[in-house]
């Protein structure tokens, strides 16, 4: 459908001639709203070049609506709130390159996605905030990464007490350290001719609370073995048990006692996520 209207123009004496704002579309867009959302609604489901090929548009017409409904989705999002922000990051284009992105923790709304990882882009998102945004937030949840920590504890008041390492990366750092113990010790028993860890990788990746009663029998031998990989196992599993606290002072003495374990370990990768969650456990 085509609409063809003669929309009338004023001359202002503070903004010189302008166009009156017409009831069926955005000012400089020459499709209706009720067409941009059609196209909103086939860009969720596919690629901008996709829905350009369909609809027989320009790429630059269908990245024109897309730019004009993230402006819309920015400006109703620009008196919100954010209490509990998240800070993360994920990767695109077969994981070569990464972005970082805020979101609400409560809606799930993305607030700011940003090209990078580095602390200047977060930053300037934070700086975009009100006085009255910035001191409104409770809690930042983020990984350990540095460029975030710092740019949050230059940004937000009080950020040592806001900040939240979530119990997710944790997980991620002693689940990679596991595997690491894993890859050692099944390259030294196979060079004696032992295959107690052979086609073992994924149970001990498997978070015990999803595994069935017959899984978590066939586990049994492989936990409590004497198996290295059975300690950081174990290790790991502690770990993951110490966020039930409430107590502050509790948690502390929790994660003092983990630490004092996987310290004296002897196992390498398990030694080195533990430094870096002592350097970190003010923000656990």
């Amino acid at each position: 459908t085509i609409l063809v209207a003669d929309v009338p123009r004023i001359k202002c004496k503070e903004h010189g001639v302008v166009i009156v704002k017409v009831p069926w579309a955005e000012p400089g867009s020459r499709f209706s709203a009720l067409f941009e959302t059609l196209v909103i609604d086939w860009l969720n489901e596919a690629s901008t070049q996709a829905v350009s090929r369909q609809l027989e548009l320009s790429w630059n017409a269908i990245d024109g609506i897309m730019q004009r409904a993230v402006k819309r989705g920015m400006a109703r999002r620009a008196s919100l709130e954010p209490k509990h922000i998240g800070v993360d990051e994920t990767a695109f284009r077969k994981r070569h390159d990464y972005v970082a992105v805020v979101s609400d923790q409560d809606t799930g709304h993305v607030l700011h996605v940003a090209e990078d990882r580095k602390k200047a882009n977060l930053k300037d998102w934070y700086d975009g905030l009100s006085d009255e945004q910035k001191t409104a937030i409770k809690s930042v949840s983020m990984d350990m990464w540095p460029a975030f920590i710092n740019a949050t504890l230059e940004s937000i008041p009080d950020a040592e007490e806001k900040i939240a390492f979530d119990k997710f990366h944790v997980a991620k750092y002693l689940g990679d350290a596991v595997d690491k113990v894993r890859r050692q010790e099944h390259k030294a028993l196979m060079a004696e001719g032992r295959y107690d860890l052979k086609g073992t990788k994924y149970s001990w990746q498997y978070n015990p609370q999803n595994m069935n009663a017959k899984q978590w029998r066939d586990f049994k031998c492989l936990r409590e073995s004497a198996l290295k990989t059975a300690r950081a196992w174990a290790i790991k599993e502690l770990a993951m048990s110490l966020w039930h606290y409430i107590s502050k002072t509790w948690a502390k003495k929790g994660w003092k006692r983990w630490l004092s374990w996987a310290l004296r370990s002897r196992l390498e990768p398990i030694k080195k996520v533990a430094r870096m969650i002592k350097n970190h456990l003010w923000g656990i």
